[in-house]
């Protein structure tokens, strides 16, 4: 079991990087493809929605259908369909084509998103300790890769659709190949919640009116991604507006925050062994709150990115505690509930840049950023959301309400 537990979880850290490889190779080409298609900066943008569309329902659908199905089969299908899908607008010759071909990339990256997240579940169920923070970061190395991946390509004169097609061979070939890795559905019913491997001390166990707690993670997950969306939209643009800093300087706010925040999660699972997910979020949310207030009142370039690189550093593993305790609630309904949360959280990534633009509009963007900071001390307020609910007729002692892994006990053999 030792040795099926690391190559699941080998599996799941490929899918995630892949996941971000595929993203940001779309990404990368974006500016090809919208002239390509000949629409403007406005249009595109009302597009990039369309794919945000398609991602809510991706994720909306494959929650359940992960539940049935078991994710050994949904994460290599919404892999390969996302793989896939990346071809499309290569393809694409006007509005309407492209649409559609980013309402279907999409889609497959929604149902993608769902399928790994809730098999990262399963795989930190049986390892009995928390270790879906490094996965999220594997997401973020695999959109380094391709942004690096995606240069050397547009350097040597390669075609978007020779790039792309590349790329969607590849990623099927990997999704379908990864797949023996993936872990099986655990037995439906009694004797199979028996047979399975304790979930971890630290994420929560199973636990009864889940409905209610999933709703609040969903709404913290919300707050938080429209925190990271509005630093992946406005960190450059606020160095640049509000400090005067030359363009190429101004990139180094975001260059700042993204690696803190990849960073951060490859160090948070530790943390969050340690101290509990609920002391993770309490205190990553209180320091990214301190980080973007310091970048909003920095006299000058230098303390404004400290002050971004302390808000990444600060989100980087908050989400990832979201995503595992939705998915430790309820066994049986990981895949729903970690579709809940996710799907919210990806609105709020879709909403922190449009609500960030109308409100520097009426005032200042500095006052505007403002918004993020009082967020993210909600969240810290909220973190006790994370703690696991007492057994019934259990002491509500603070062993209880988060109890901590036993030292030198391993469990990852079941």
């Amino acid at each position: 079991m030792d040795t099926v537990l690391r190559r699941a979880r080998a599996a799941t850290f490929v899918y995630f990087a892949l996941n971000g490889f595929v993203m940001g190779m779309w990404i990368v080409h974006i500016p090809a493809v919208e002239a390509s298609t000949g629409i403007g900066h406005a249009l595109l943008g009302w597009l990039l929605l369309v794919l945000g569309a398609g991602a809510f329902a991706g994720m909306r659908l494959a929650g359940p259908l992960t539940d049935r199905f078991g994710t050994r089969t949904a994460v290599p299908v919404g892999a390969a369909l996302c793989s896939a899908a990346l071809v499309l607008p290569a393809l694409a010759r006007d509005a309407w084509t492209l649409g559609a071909a980013l309402l279907l990339l999409g889609f497959g990256n929604g149902c993608l998103d769902v399928g790994m997240n809730t098999h990262a579940v399963q795989v930190e169920r049986g390892y009995g300790r928390p270790v879906m923070s490094a996965f999220h970061a594997a997401f973020s190395v695999g959109g380094v890769l391709a942004a690096l991946a995606g240069a050397v390509a547009l350097g040597r004169g390669l075609g978007v659709a020779t790039a792309l097609v590349a790329t969607a061979l590849g990623g099927v070939a990997v999704a379908l190949l990864a797949a023996r890795a993936l872990l099986p559905a655990p037995p439906a019913g009694p004797a199979g919640a028996a047979a399975a491997p304790a979930a971890p001390a630290a994420v929560g166990r199973a636990g009864r009116g889940a409905g209610p707690r999933i709703g609040v993670l969903a709404a913290l997950a919300f707050m938080l991604m429209l925190c990271e969306g509005v630093a992946n939209d406005w960190s450059a643009l606020h160095l640049r507006d509000a400090l005067g800093a030359p363009a190429a300087t101004a990139a180094l706010a975001y260059a700042a925050f993204a690696t803190a925040m990849t960073v951060g999660r490859l160090v948070t699972d530790r943390l969050a062994a340690r101290v509990g997910p609920a002391a993770v979020m309490r205190y990553g949310c209180a320091l990214a709150a301190v980080g973007l207030a310091l970048a909003v009142a920095a006299p000058g370039v230098g303390p404004a990115l400290v002050g971004w690189t302390l808000f990444g550093a600060g989100l980087a593993g908050s989400v990832p505690q979201l995503f595992s305790a939705a998915g430790h609630a309820e066994p049986d309904r990981a895949g729903s509930n970690v579709a809940r949360v996710a799907g919210l959280g990806y609105l709020g990534m879709l909403a922190g840049p449009a609500v960030i633009g109308p409100l520097a509009h009426l005032v200042s963007l500095d006052l505007a950023l403002l918004l993020p900071v009082l967020l993210c001390a909600v969240a810290a307020l909220a973190a006790r959301t994370l703690r696991e609910p007492p057994a019934p007729g259990a002491p509500r002692t603070p062993a209880a309400r988060e109890p901590l892994p036993e030292p030198g006990v391993d469990r990852s053999c079941g």
